[in-house]
């Protein structure tokens, strides 16, 4: 017979884990600002790469909240702070997102006005690729979703108190309301930080594609912070591995949609030939991006693929560990894939390489810092939640 028992005992993460995402934080703004002092162009555009990287894992946290609310799902109850907190990383874009104003007309060849009015294409498109509508569509984006984060989180922090159920169904409401609106933004977004970087260039099934990297990363953070988490006895005394499985097959179905999209885009641009269409995958195989891109290949399909297709390796927390570790990797080589390419420049040498990743470190350190102090003043568990027994309770 299942235990009703709900009692959640709250332990304090170690000092070090602070330690660690300061270091972190530290040695990425150091590396970052020498790749400033070698390669000033160089380094904004690894900047704009650490800023999605902490964009794309705290949205795809924040997407997980919501979806659990709207499918009414029972077994993530138990770990549905964890992407809570996560996705606190949502109200820091617009600061972290400030120096990339700056840059604008280094990263975005669409803000020169004299090209501009020497290209037919970017005359048509001037009407949404300006400054001003970019960055009022940034900032509305950026509103919104820390609108949605602070509504969603707050109802789920005050249930705890309350136990009233009543909040459980505003927050089905309102996350309801959010999935298109995320749909509509994460869009906007892909198109305006990634996409015009190379404007002549398009792609419809582009917005999906972000998404499924998206979801993959923040499903990806949480499982490896689930799991980390789970082992040294901060959750629910009654979670099982069973928990931890379903978490797996999520990893698993995305890591397949993330192929599916990728291979989808890439076949349709190809099989049409259009010279204004390839050029783009084109410049992906040529040098050295050729060999990134049979990597990305291997590193976020086939390896994680294999890692996870075993109904056994979902439920096995050394493994999940490992898959969700190697697809933090993945997705960051995804987007290095989707962006510097678009630098083109002349100066080369593994010392320039290493500093691109420098601001995308310092992202990680963010990460950990945010998730260490929600961690610190919240409970990690909703005791609140009607559904919480319930949930406890999963078995496959």
């Amino acid at each position: 017979m299942a235990t009703k028992d709900l009692t959640y005992v709250k332990k304090e993460l170690p000092g070090k884990i602070l330690n660690i995402g300061i270091a972190l934080l530290a040695i990425g703004l150091i590396v970052g600002a020498f790749g400033l002092l070698l390669d000033p162009t160089r380094a904004k555009f690894s900047y704009l790469l650490g800023f999605f990287y902490l964009l794309t894992i705290g949205m795809g946290a924040l997407f997980l909240i919501s979806l659990e609310y709207v499918v009414n799902a029972d077994w993530s109850t138990p770990i549905r702070r964890i992407p809570e907190f996560i996705s606190a990383s949502v109200p820091l874009f617009i600061v972290v997102a400030i120096p990339l104003f700056f840059f604008i007309h280094d990263l975005y060849h669409w803000s020169h006005t004299d090209a501009v009015a020497t290209d037919a294409l970017l005359k048509i498109k001037e009407p949404y690729l300006n400054i001003t509508f970019f960055v009022i569509r940034v900032v509305a984006t950026f509103v919104i979703w820390s609108l949605y984060y602070f509504f969603i989180v707050r109802n789920s922090r005050k249930q705890d108190e309350t136990k009233d159920q009543k909040l459980t169904k505003k927050n089905i409401i309102a996350s309801a309301i959010f999935i298109p609106v995320f749909a509509i933004t994460i869009t906007f977004s892909a198109i305006d930080w990634m996409m015009s970087l190379e404007p002549h260039w398009f792609s419809t099934i582009y917005g999906v594609y972000v998404f499924s990297g998206t979801m993959l990363a923040g499903l990806a953070a949480t499982t490896l912070a689930v799991v980390l988490l789970k082992e040294n006895g901060y959750l629910h005394p009654r979670m099982t591995n069973d928990h931890l499985s379903s978490l797996g097959g999520l990893l698993f179905g995305f890591v397949n949609f993330w192929a599916y999209i990728a291979f989808s885009q890439f076949l349709l641009i190809w099989y049409a030939n259009l010279p204004e269409e390839t050029f783009w995958f084109i410049d992906r195989w040529e040098g050295m991006w050729g060999a990134i891109t049979l990597t990305l290949i291997v590193v976020h399909f086939l390896v994680p693929y294999a890692l996870l297709l075993p109904a056994p390796a979902k439920k096995d927390p050394k493994r999940l560990k490992f898959a969700a570790v190697w697809l933090l990797v993945a997705h960051l080589l995804d987007l290095y894939w989707l962006i510097m390419p678009q630098y083109h420049g002349e100066k080369s040498g593994l010392h320039y390489i290493l500093t691109e990743f420098g601001f995308p470190i310092a992202a990680i350190g963010v990460l950990i810092i945010v998730f260490y102090f929600n961690f610190k003043k919240h409970n990690a568990v909703p005791v609140g939640d009607p559904k919480l027994d319930r949930g406890l309770n999963f078995k496959l």
